[in-house]
Order: structure tokens, then sequence, then C-alpha cells
């Protein structure tokens, strides 16, 4: 088969989708990847990928939603607006996405594509070659809820790629444990975690002296980026733990000297180093989020803008970690996400969770049988 493979221009969005891409590449498929903006640096994975978004800048439909909407950007930078701005953001996205994604697959004549939720643009091309579309969902979120919000904006885009309406998809692969999110049609798939860029410290692969604690900021610019770094440089020097953190922001940078037990690093494959942590702590993205339930490791997610408080309210609930406000983020708060039983007891009960779900090379022969 050739399959094509849908994303919007963010590296957050496509990175989950590399696992079934490298499963069907290894089976003997032709892949290709559609995407563009930061999410080209896919490539450093070694697979094939076009830039169907050429000078796509997410910060530009970013700035003008929120003028035109400033209710709804209130809403959405406290992760209160649930899908409604979703809908508007990533309908101007796959405006953008639409046309290069069409010309793409009338060039390529891919036999099936699969599509994460906020690029239904792959959607629209399956459609116009009439072709089976996979909805590969990337997040926390409910892949078909996503979907829908998004195509009550693409009315016009539709029409101008061709395309009636938008069919049911052939399958769904939906990758977050029902644990977490609760029962969902489609097809389970494991959610294997990103393999990250950079190279991981020798250091980073083996347990430390202390509990060590990993702190990750958002790969993507914009509002609602906080102090979460700061804070924990603030609380971690009277605790006896180990504290990491990966791109240090500048306002943490600019503190001077760092206590004794706080260390920073460049890129790294965050994931690869979370088996030998006591505990993470992040921003709330669902890559970040996905990464620390498959390692069974507590952490600590600082709710915030898009799906962020979405994401900590559901890691809380189920009681594998703990959501948090910047200003709540104290030596005791850090003390317990490391010292907790229970928090540890359901974080390795969802990585059990996660690790018996079929992998990206089991879901193969079902996407084979689509096109026979």
């Amino acid at each position: 088969m050739r399959v094509l493979f849908g994303s919007a221009p963010l590296l957050g969005h496509v990175l989950p989708m590399v696992p079934l891409a490298e499963a069907l590449r290894d089976a003997g498929h032709e892949v290709l990847i559609a995407t563009g903006a930061e999410a080209l640096a896919v490539r450093r994975t070694g697979l094939p990928v076009e830039d169907v978004a050429p000078g796509f800048r997410f910060e530009r439909i970013a700035q003008r939603t929120i003028l035109r909407h400033p209710g709804l950007a209130v809403a959405e930078l406290t992760g209160r607006a649930g899908t409604r701005v979703v809908g508007l953001l990533f309908g101007a996205v796959n405006d953008q996405l639409t046309d290069g994604l069409v010309a793409l697959a009338d060039r390529w004549q891919p036999d099936l594509v699969v599509h994460e939720p906020l690029a239904v643009a792959g959607a629209f091309a399956a459609v116009r070659r009439g072709v089976p579309a996979v909805l590969h969902e990337n997040s926390l979120y409910d892949g078909p809820a996503l979907v829908r919000a998004t195509m009550t904006r693409l009315d016009r885009t539709r029409r101008r790629a061709g395309i009636g309406d938008l069919p049911p998809s052939a399958l769904t692969l939906t990758i977050a444990p029902p644990s977490v999110v609760g029962a969902r049609d489609g097809e389970p798939m494991r959610g294997v975690p990103a393999r990250g860029f950079g190279e991981l410290p020798d250091w980073l692969a083996a347990p430390g002296e202390r509990p060590r604690i990993l702190v990750s900021r958002s790969t993507v610019a914009g509002p609602g980026g906080g102090n979460l770094m700061t804070a924990v440089v603030r609380a971690a020097s009277t605790i006896d733990v180990e504290v990491v953190l990966v791109r240090p922001d500048r306002r943490v940078l600019r503190r001077g000297r760092l206590p004794e037990n706080v260390r920073t690093v460049d890129w790294i494959p965050i994931n690869a180093a979370l088996p030998y942590c006591a505990g993470v702590v992040h921003h709330g993205g669902a890559g970040s989020v996905l990464g620390a339930l498959a390692a069974g490791v507590p952490q600590l997610v600082v709710p915030g803008p898009g799906d962020r408080r979405h994401n900590a309210d559901l890691v809380a609930a189920r009681g594998a970690g703990l959501a948090l406000p910047e200003r709540a983020i104290t030596a005791a708060a850090l003390d317990r996400l490391v010292s907790d039983r229970a928090l540890a007891t359901a974080a390795h009960e969802v990585r059990r969770e996660m690790a018996a779900m079929p992998t990206p090379a089991d879901l193969v022969p079902r996407l084979e049988t689509l096109t026979g």
C-alpha cells in the first residue's frame, strides 16, 4: 500500500503518528507524511516528509483568533473553552493545509490516508481520491469530537476542494488508556512515546543517588507558558531530590546560580529518561501526559491553555499524579510527588494497561484489510 499521513503543522501533533508510520514501512508499505512548519522536524526520524503548507505560521492564526474572539480567548487561556476555540483555530489551520495536502494526494495517489483529528484536510484528500480514511487519535480528547468541531468552520474549504459531505472514518485508532479517558469506540492502539531528539547523557540513563524529578516545558511557543520551572527551582532547594530542567527557559537562567540539587540539559529524548525518574513536572501537553503514563511515573501537571487543564484533571482523577497551579508547587508538593505510594501505584497500573494494548505493528494487518 501507499499510505499518506496528514498532520497539522505542529510537532506535537505529528510525533504520535510516527510509530504507526514506521510499522507500516517495516511491513513493506510505502509511507509519506504531509505536514508543515515546525512539524517538518519529523524528518529526523528518517521517514519521508512533504511540506504541504509553505510559509505556515501558527502564531498568526492564534493572534487573529484572539483579536476576533477576545471572550473565547480568555476561556481558552484558562483551559475552559472546551472545543469552541479548537474549531476556530484548526478550521483556519486546515484552510491553509487543504490545498497542498489534496494536491499531494492527487499526485502521489495513496491507497489509504491516516490523519490526526485536527488535520481534517487528510480526510478531504481521502474523499477526493476515493480511498479509506483512518482517524489516528493523538491526545486525550475524543478524536471524532475534535473532527466535528473543526468541520464547523470548513464548509467553504470543503467546497473549494470539490468535497461533498465527509463520511465517517473507515477506522478510528484510539491511543489513550480507557481507565484515564473512559471507554471509546474504535480500535485501541498503544500510544508509543516519541523518541524525541538529542542524546541521553549517561547519568540520566540510570537512577540517581536521590529521587529524580524531570521538569519539561512545552515545545509550542505562546501565552500560558508561565513560570513552571522557576516555581520548581524555588521549591526544590529545601528537599532531598535531584531536579533536572530540560531546556530551561530564560527566566530560570536569569536567576544566576541554581541550587546544588538542580541540573540542566538541552534537548534530550525525555521518554528514555523517564524510567529512571521518581516524578515528572510538566505543562500538561498530551505527549507529556501519555509519556509519563507509559513509563509509570507520577506526574505533576500544571493546568493551562487549550487541552492542558483537561489533561491535568484526567491525570488527577485517575490518581496517577497531581494537578496543581504554579503557585502551589511547593517543597511539600514535590516531596509528595516522589513519595506518595498511591500515586506510584496508580501510575504503574496505567503503565501496565497501556503495555497490554495492541502495538502499532499489531494494527498493520487491520489497516491492510481496508484497501483489499
